[in-house]
């Protein structure tokens, strides 16, 4: 017998260490290194046919290179299409990610159920029948979707070879272990060595794989970055709970942009599609209140109106509050001060809250001006008209500067029926012959001027 070799990793950074140490180097946590069996059998898992041609790749010149349009998959789901640039790759591997309980599991299931392509779902974490009572909840409608439970890749590959999938599921990747590794399942060694296994079988085999995986307590996935290095595609599955929207954001594609975003809104038969986010990001209300104006952000090609809520009181305690959710705090202390200092608001005795509806999160500079039009509109208590929409950045000389596709938000703010669009007069609009009523403006005392003149 050979001898068993053993390594130590970082459960956290996934770092190799020589010996075991109570605080990894690398990302400086305690308690986080794990000694592993390293040792892999002589035999292999995934066999490539012996008919196939070996070729050996020989370097050419840049300008000698044939540029082929990779084939894609299409699964019929617009959203996801979207954010993947077109579909699946064939050969790719994607890995979605998300915390437990967002709705992966449902995703992938919809995906199978509906895609026309044969497709093996293999699940490690649950039963046949559970599967089957998800599906039929799901209504699906591809009878070509096969469901297998194993967590071993050896049996896995075995019913790939008999049952020649076009598209392969798994669920998840961290509850799959291989024999020529002597760790348990989810370790850095097992997920390294079945996830090797898994992208050889797809380039071999022009297969798309799709790889649930579950994340840690700081929200990444868990591997640690392992998993994200070695694939083609990653997804983030991002969402509140307590909310029925989800949002798909892709971190990694090798085949498209990583600027695309998908919105779907879970239901009691899976996830529909949003093809308007607009219309749930803005919340309904039968009067005009204080302290809600709404932006026009983009999310890759994009283009989003959202609503901003602010609420400026007077401070109870000694110190001002300062909140926000879906928005940037520091970024927000920035605004503050800049209206203090430049435009001669006196906020700072203030508590100030800030909300974006939707449970979205948004890091676009654009909406800065759509903010300060919500402060001060919460602290004058005067509301601003609903047809109003904002797309700006604020400075901190207190100059409105310019962003960038102007155009693209004020054709949509105008598609969903807003009167007036206030933008910087630095933006140079290619068509101001639009529906809409611009109001440009430089400065935050011309904005508060246009929106509040009595």
């Amino acid at each position: 017998m050979s001898k068993i070799k053993t390594t130590f990793f970082c459960q956290n950074c996934g770092t190799q260490h020589a010996k075991w140490v109570g605080q990894c180097g690398a990302c400086k946590e305690w308690n986080t290194i794990v000694e592993e069996v390293i040792h892999k059998e002589e035999k292999r898992v995934w066999k490539q046919s012996t008919t196939a041609k070996q070729t050996v790749n020989k370097p050419l010149k840049i300008a000698d290179i044939q540029l082929n349009p990779e084939e894609r998959v299409v699964t019929n789901n617009n959203e996801l299409d979207t954010v993947l640039g077109g579909g699946l790759v064939k050969g790719s591997v994607t890995l979605l990610g998300g915390e437990p309980g967002i709705g992966k599991s449902t995703l992938l299931l919809q995906v199978a159920l509906n895609i026309r392509q044969k497709v093996l779902y293999v699940s490690g974490e649950e039963s046949q029948s559970q599967i089957k009572m998800r599906a039929e909840r799901l209504e699906g409608k591809n009878s070509n979707c096969l469901i297998l439970t194993e967590t071993n890749t050896q049996q896995i590959f075995k019913n790939i070879e008999e049952t020649e999938p076009e598209v392969l599921v798994i669920d998840s990747i961290q509850t799959l272990h291989t024999s020529s590794i002597e760790a348990s399942p989810g370790s850095i060694s097992q997920i390294r060595e079945t996830a090797a296994e898994l992208i050889k079988f797809a380039k071999e085999t022009a297969t798309p794989v799709l790889l649930i995986g579950h994340i840690n307590k700081e929200g990444n996935i868990a591997g640690p970055k392992i998993l994200e290095h070695m694939v083609d595609v990653v997804l983030q599955f991002e969402g509140d709970r307590n909310h029925t929207y989800r949002i798909l954001r892709s971190q990694k594609n090798r085949f498209g942009s990583t600027s695309e975003l998908g919105i779907y809104e879970m239901l009691s038969n899976g996830l529909r599609e949003i093809s308007n986010p607009s219309e749930i990001l803005i919340s309904k209300k039968d009067a005009d209140l204080s302290g809600t104006a709404i932006a026009s952000t983009l999310e890759g090609i994009r283009p989003l109106m959202i609503e901003i809520q602010a609420l400026v009181s007077t401070a109870v305690y000694g110190t001002p509050q300062r909140s926000t959710t879906g928005y940037n705090l520091k970024r927000l202390h920035m605004i503050l001060a800049v209206l203090e200092k430049r435009a001669g608001f006196k906020l700072g005795a203030k508590d100030v809250f800030l909300n974006i509806t939707g449970g979205i999160n948004v890091d676009d500079p654009a909406i800065d001006l759509a903010v300060v039009a919500a402060i001060l509109s919460s602290n004058e208590d005067i509301a601003i008209n609903p047809n109003v929409c904002f797309a700006a950045e604020v400075g901190l000389a207190g100059e409105i500067r310019p962003v960038s596709k102007i155009d693209q938000r004020i054709l949509e703010a105008e598609k969903l029926g807003y009167k007036t669009f206030v933008a910087s007069k630095y933006n140079k609009i290619a068509n101001k012959n639009h529906g809409i009523k611009l109001i440009l403006v430089g400065k935050i005392e011309e904005a508060f001027a246009t929106l509040f003149a009595s």
